[in-house]
């Protein structure tokens, strides 16, 4: 017979090992915001944009071919900026003392479907060095693409920028800390249902029953050792014609 266990059970277990499902999740999350705020290190990110579009000569007619061919040049353009020939200069003007891989960890280039703008984000614990990368990274671009492509046709649109007030895009710690509140919370409720169908010890008349297939036929007591000599002394005493007599 398949064993079921009622809501009112559930909350019980849940009831008897609060204090070790609250411990556990409050424990996490003092962790983690101890990590967080005194361990990790902040890092913060600076951007640049630039715009790939072939300059007009005066009088020349539009024509949309040109623009398709700005968009599909993007994806070539991304590759070469994080490429050894650009980021070997950026190191060199910066006096950074990286490596070429190094330094394309520290550098996120993207654009928008169908869009001529790239966008070059550097991300360094320093919030000025990340604007000096990502600014950099985009100067020395634009003059070395003119050279491996044979053409000009990059602007530099916006100059990356120190913020006042600029938080850092990592560590986030009140979303650490929640996350890890509640991940800790779900785990330590997993640890009290397990702990509670690894006791096996009898705890109702119900237990007995599935236990031995026997029906429960009287329940003893418990009475600790006060109580039994109480009793005990009561039992042993009795009056007779006005007088007690007993031990």
């Amino acid at each position: 017979m398949e064993e079921t266990i009622s809501l009112k059970e559930l909350f019980h277990i849940l009831k008897k090992r609060l204090a070790m499902i609250l411990v556990i999740a409050f424990g996490a999350a003092i962790v983690s915001a101890i990590i967080s705020f005194f361990f990790m290190t902040p890092i913060y990110q600076s951007s640049t944009q630039i715009l790939v579009n072939q300059k007009k000569q005066e009088g020349a007619m539009f024509q949309a071919g040109e623009v398709q061919t700005n968009i599909q040049l993007t994806n070539t353009y991304k590759v070469i900026i994080k490429s050894p020939v650009i980021l070997d200069q950026v190191n060199e003007k910066l006096n950074l003392n990286m490596t070429a891989q190094s330094l394309t960890k520290k550098i996120n280039v993207a654009n928008e479907k169908d869009s001529q703008v790239i966008s070059v984000t550097a991300e360094d614990k320093n919030p000025k060095v990340a604007r000096d990368i990502a600014n950099a990274t985009a100067d020395v671009f634009k003059g070395e693409v003119a050279k491996i492509m044979n053409v000009d046709n990059v602007t530099v649109l916006s100059k990356a920028e120190v913020a006042e007030n600029l938080s850092p895009i990592k560590p986030r710690p009140m979303l650490n800390v929640a996350i890890v509140f509640v991940v800790g919370l779900m785990a330590s409720v997993g640890l009290a249902f397990l702990l509670e169908y690894l006791d096996n010890t009898v705890k109702k008349e119900e237990d007995v029953e599935s236990l031995l297939g026997l029906p429960v036929l009287g329940i003893v007591a418990r009475m600790d050792e006060e109580t039994l000599n109480v009793k005990s002394h009561a039992t042993s005493s009795r009056k007779v014609r006005g007088q007690t007599i007993g031990s």
